[in-house]
């Protein structure tokens, strides 16, 4: 890579932090992704990356799909690559934008799977509360299933943000935009009874105001977060692919089905387009015919004609 090329893609990084409100791991895999198009620059494509144009890029989007590169993969490097060429016209590398045909492949939405409501008690209750980090997996699945963070929002989660008599937490999301999201009482008690067990941990320097705790007194990663489900979904008997992101779309999901509005379950997702929200908050099909059969005047009506008929 030639010098003039890192110093942009390291402004570009310092862009994307700074002006996008990106996290520094979000930042540097959208410079991953740029960089397999340096790779394919540094591989015959005869330009470089102010001289790439569009036909470049669609050889580029034709080696991906030859290299049997997933779909959505392709489309988040497309999308990536996209994003880098917004930097250029923004800070004047460039007059036009050689990605703005430039097509992703087409995908369907994978929902993830949703547990029922006897699963989700299943899972917390199958919990060991005799070992000593049982009150804590408790009180985090709780959390989770309460307020529908995102593993991140866990993991930053510090005590200082949850206002116990006021049954809200103040949640740090993408873009360190924060939001009020409502807590159950039932989630406020399991933190309760945890904060017995933490206040006998010996805290790192550093991890005083981290509300969940490792048994070294350190946070918890995002990978001993997934761990720590996915062995609970085991012991519980749940046979579905169980992660944190799978209580996130269940908490909108039972939300939804339980007659929230969805502008509301919105502002609670941290979601900025009510578009992600709708995607999210797929209720299956079961649901849905229930729902028409019971509420629609139509069906309530022919019910009503069957009853007489059937009575004479």
């Amino acid at each position: 890579m030639e010098q003039k090329e890192k110093n942009i893609i390291d402004k570009y990084l310092t862009w994307l932090c700074l002006e996008k409100g990106l996290s520094d791991n979000t930042a540097e895999a959208y410079v991953a992704d740029l960089n397999k198009l340096l790779h394919f620059i540094n591989n015959g494509a005869g330009a470089d990356l102010l001289s790439l144009t569009y036909q470049d890029l669609q050889q580029f989007v034709a080696q991906l799909n030859d290299a049997c590169i997933a779909a959505r993969s392709q489309a988040r490097i497309i999308s990536g690559i996209k994003s880098f060429y917004r930097f250029l016209l923004t800070e004047a590398y460039l007059q036009t934008d050689p990605t703005e045909l430039l097509e992703s492949p087409k995908i369907g939405v994978k929902l993830p799977d949703v547990l029922t409501e006897n699963e989700i008690n299943s899972l917390i209750n199958s919990i060991d509360l005799s070992k000593p980090e049982g009150q804590r997996n408790r009180a985090m699945l709780e959390t989770l299933y309460s307020c529908g963070l995102r593993v991140s929002e866990l993991t930053g989660l510090k005590f200082a943000d949850v206002y116990f008599g006021e049954q809200f937490v103040v949640v740090n999301g993408k873009g360190n935009k924060q939001r009020l999201v409502p807590i159950s009482q039932k989630a406020i008690q399991e933190i309760r009874n945890y904060l017995i067990d933490r206040n006998l941990t010996k805290v790192q320097k550093g991890h005083e105001n981290v509300l969940f705790l490792n048994r070294r007194g350190a946070g918890l990663t995002r990978v001993m977060i997934f761990h720590i489900l996915k062995e609970q979904a085991q012991i519980a008997g749940i046979r579905k692919t169980v992660s944190p992101h799978t209580l996130r779309h269940s908490f909108a999901t039972h939300l939804l089905e339980g007659g929230a509005n969805l502008r509301a379950i919105q502002m609670m997702l941290g979601h900025e387009s009510i578009t992600t929200t709708e995607i999210y908050t797929h209720i299956d099909r079961e649901f849905l015919r229930r729902e028409i059969i019971e509420h629609h005047p139509r069906n309530r009506s022919f019910e009503k004609e069957s009853h007489y008929t059937e009575n004479g």
